[in-house]
């Protein structure tokens, strides 16, 4: 049950980073641009979880699974600082 959990929040991140994606090419809003790279950073995420939980159970891989998310934030809180007017 947990594999399908997995895999579920990793397309739903996939899903929201593409709809972003074609949202920025029919509005070249950054925020939309920030907002899409955040979302493909939270799909790189799920998908680390899927393979630190599921593929290789022995090991332990949440130090790069939080890096991932980390880096996805920062660049989400970083594009919403610099877009504020």
């Amino acid at each position: 049950m947990a594999a399908v959990i997995y895999t579920l929040c990793a397309i739903t991140s996939g899903f929201c980073a593409w709809l972003l994606i074609r949202a920025y090419i029919g509005n070249r809003s950054k925020l939309l641009l920030w907002s899409a790279v955040c979302f493909a950073g939270l799909t790189f995420e799920n998908a680390a979880l899927w393979i630190d939980k599921i593929v290789f159970p022995q090991v332990d891989l949440s130090a790069v699974r939080l890096s991932i998310g980390l880096f996805a934030m920062t660049v989400l809180l970083i594009g919403m600082i610099w877009e504020a007017d």
